[in-house]
């Protein structure tokens, strides 16, 4: 098959006309980086937060090869790796952790610039760090996501930066002459008696956002057993239910390496790291059905940057699946999104445990 832009696809991500695996802000970072790549030479190429493969797969196009690829939602990995074997170029890649080995001695970083500060600062850091010294960074989004601070946050570790004129409302920032460089460490804050740590990017970073703290707010007592944090985000329910009860047994599961990295980092800190498992999943991908008994959630409702109200019910489709007959999924959401109804299909029974002005919780029992 010929390769195109065009052609890549979002799969496993949420699927629709109006979410392309492509746009502009890729397309305007391949031709920015197209006279730098051609130097960089096998295993000289980096690409950070490549949705679906554009970056990675036209790199791999131009004649890249021992591209090292770090992707935060393992949708993304998935969907890369699927586009990349639909084209031929399964063997021009591979996928790494956010580490040194991710950017040693690169020549070319291929960025998409996050919308978390922290996490472009981690990202930065870590580039200076081990990078070849000649290294050029070609940062690029769209313009409405971008902020002067990005540029402030790359001055950090950078000392040369020029900004590209906007195309299609996309534009690039390109880093040089690095230094300063730090490997990422998380932030660190104590709320409630629990100590939350945070590499940058994951959700809420080191706070406890006010839905998942209503949702702990009403837990019920656990039996001796096992129960799964699903969409973990920082590891802050599960770290709290193995707390609560010393002979629980916790799976902690997101498919955002940055909130996997953040939940180990969390239940570490709080002395609960044997008990608590975490695990970077799509859903409950690696779980076996009717093998839980206890499930909370605090889903998402964002696919990058927009937002997609089908993300939760694939959820509670997914939990329903790995729960048995009997068991419950407690979750909490925004009252507005009236997600009551979908719980009821896809769960089963569905009583509220509590509501707020902005939150609801609701404990549903697998039929």
């Amino acid at each position: 098959m010929t390769f195109s832009l065009d052609a890549l696809r979002r799969w496993p991500d949420v699927e629709a006309p109006d979410l392309l695996a492509t746009d502009a802000a890729d397309r305007l970072l391949l031709d920015e980086s197209a006279a730098a790549r051609t130097g960089a030479g096998d295993g000289g190429i980096v690409v950070i937060g490549d949705g679906y493969g554009a970056l990675t797969l036209g790199t791999a196009a131009d004649g890249g090869r021992g591209i090292r690829v770090h992707q935060d939602p393992l949708t993304g990995e998935r969907a890369l790796a699927a586009n990349a074997e639909r084209f031929g170029f399964g063997d021009a890649f591979v996928s790494l952790p956010l580490s040194p080995e991710l950017v040693r001695d690169a020549r070319v970083v291929l960025l998409r610039l996050p919308r978390s500060l922290d996490a472009l600062r981690d990202i930065a850091g870590l580039i200076a760090a081990h990078a070849a010294p000649d290294v050029v960074v070609f940062a690029g989004g769209r313009v409405k996501h971008m902020t002067l601070a990005m540029n402030d946050v790359l001055r950090e570790r950078f000392t040369r930066l020029d900004v590209t004129h906007a195309r299609q409302k996309s534009r690039v920032l390109v880093a040089r002459e690095p230094h300063d460089g730090r490997d990422p460490v998380p932030a660190r804050a104590t709320h409630d008696g629990i100590i939350v740590c945070a590499f940058g990017g994951a959700f809420a970073g080191a706070s406890i956002d006010i839905g998942t703290r209503f949702l702990l707010e009403h837990l019920p007592p656990l039996p001796d057993g096992a129960a799964i944090d699903l969409a973990c985000g920082t590891g802050v329910v599960a770290t709290a239910l193995a707390m609560r009860h010393p002979s629980l047994r916790v799976l902690a599961c997101d498919q955002s390496a940055a909130a996997v990295a953040s939940a180990r980092a969390t239940a570490e800190a709080n002395a609960v790291a044997d008990r608590v498992e975490v695990v970077r999943d799509d859903m409950l991908g690696t779980q076996p059905d009717a093998s839980a008994t206890f499930i909370a959630l605090n889903p998402p409702f964002h696919s990058g940057s927009a937002v997609h109200e089908r993300i939760a019910p694939r959820m509670f489709a997914e939990a329903a699946r790995v729960l048995r007959p009997g068991g419950e999924l407690w979750a909490v959401w925004n009252s507005g999104l009236r997600y009551r109804p979908a719980l009821e299909r896809a769960v089963g029974p569905t009583r509220q445990i509590a509501r707020n002005a902005k939150f609801t919780v609701t404990a549903s029992t697998r039929r």
